[in-house]
Formats: structure tokens, C-alpha cells, sequence
């Protein structure tokens, strides 16, 4: 699969001298996923670093008990910082990536990485700062999960999901899984926006009626 010259897409790649993204272009593939398909999971030892070139990726995570979590998604344009982490330790990785979209990666191997992470000082000053942005990310995951408001983090939720449209296509569990909790909260806690006037709900969708007032929660401190 031939899609030329990729590290024009990546802010991180673009700025790269020639010589490295001509490296770069010589050592990595392009590979495509269909939506709905499993890019990584708990079971690999990932064997090369993943660039996202089109589309987005779900990252998230299981627990025994059966309930997920959404730790992050990758989008066009940006790197996964599970996938880094796994291949510098060599160890699986924990959690699960899905196509969200149809998606077109960059694949690196690891024999190039290593070697350009050791010969290349800006390509491992891109790999390392892509790192750190995402840490932080997930970062904020934890201090919402374990801190933050339920009602506050749903209202917020809600904003981003239904963005300018008036509805929502998502079940209660989908949501829990967005935001780390049990579906039984989040059915809780739609059902008191409903009362207040802030949502109406019907089978898998949900109409946001006041986003004002849906705003004023989400940005609760």
C-alpha cells in the first residue's frame, strides 16, 4: 500500500530533517483496518510503533469484573502512547484498540525504531514529547475517574458526543464505558437530567433540549 510521502501528516514527522523522514519512508508500511477491527489487544507483545494516518482508534480497558473503560482515542495525525510504552518494555499490551472508523496506519518496526530513536536526536525528541502529551492525558482519565463528579463528567460527556446536532446514538452501557462507571449510575443520572429538563430519552438515543443549562453543570469546578 503505497500512500506517499505520510510524514506530511504528522506534526511531529514534518519537521523531521529530510534525511530522517526519508528513513522513515523507506523502513514503515501503510496497512489498513476496517471499522470494528481489533488493532491491538490484551494478548500482544507489540512488535512496532503505530502511527494513525486516517480515521480513529477506541483504546480501552477491561477489568475482571467485565467493565470497560475508554482510556483515549487516537486520532488522524497522532501516535499511540500504549504502543510506545509496550515496545520499549517488551511487555503485552493491557488494554484494547478498535478501528472506530476505517482507519490507514504507519507502521515502524521496532528494529527501526531502536535505531532511530539511538542515531536520530529529533526523531527522539518527536517520540518522547508525543509520550509525555498523551501521559498526561490519561493522567486526567484517572483524576476524573477517581475525583470528579459524575453528574459534571456525564453533562460534559453529553456535549461532546451530541457536538451540533440535537441527539445522541448511544445506549447507557456505551456511555459507562465512556466515563468508567456502572451502567446503573449513568441510567441514574439521565433519568434526574430528564426530570430537569436537560435531555429527553428514548430507545438508544437521547435529544439534549437545553444545552445551556447542560453547560452551566459540565463546567461545575
Amino acid at each position: 500500500m503505497n500512500i506517499g510521502d505520510w510524514t506530511e501528516r504528522f506534526q511531529g514527522t514534518r519537521v523531521l530533517p529530510r534525511p530522517v523522514r526519508d528513513r522513515l519512508l523507506q523502513v514503515a508500511q501503510a496497512r489498513s483496518y476496517p471499522k470494528g477491527r481489533e488493532v491491538f489487544g490484551p494478548r500482544n507483545i507489540p512488535d512496532s510503533l503505530l502511527f494513525l494516518y486516517e480515521g480513529t482508534i477506541r483504546v480501552s480497558q477491561t477489568s475482571e469484573n467485565g467493565r470497560d473503560i475508554v482510556l483515549y482515542r487516537v486520532d488522524a495525525g497522532e501516535s499511540c502512547v500504549l504502543t510506545t510504552a509496550c515496545m520499549l518494555a517488551e511487555e503485552a499490551y493491557n488494554a484494547e484498540g478498535v478501528a472506530e472508523t476505517d482507519i490507514t496506519t504507519i507502521v515502524l518496526p521496532k528494529p527501526a525504531f531502536d535505531t532511530l530513536v539511538a542515531e536520530e536526536a529529533a526523531f527522539r525528541n518527536f517520540v518522547f514529547a508525543a509520550y509525555s502529551r498523551r501521559l498526561l492525558d490519561l493522567l486526567r482519565v484517572v483524576d476524573d475517574v477517581a475525583f470528579g463528579r459524575i453528574d459534571v463528567r456525564l453533562a460534559d460527556r453529553l456535549l461532546t458526543l451530541v457536538g451540533g446536532n440535537k441527539e445522541i446514538a448511544a445506549t447507557h452501557a456505551q456511555i459507562a464505558s465512556e466515563l468508567g462507571t456502572a451502567r446503573e449510575v449513568i441510567s441514574r443520572v439521565l433519568n434526574d437530567f430528564q426530570k430537569r429538563g436537560l435531555i429527553e430519552q428514548s430507545r438508544g438515543r437521547i435529544a439534549v433540549t437545553n444545552k445551556p443549562a447542560l453547560r452551566a453543570l459540565a463546567d461545575t469546578d
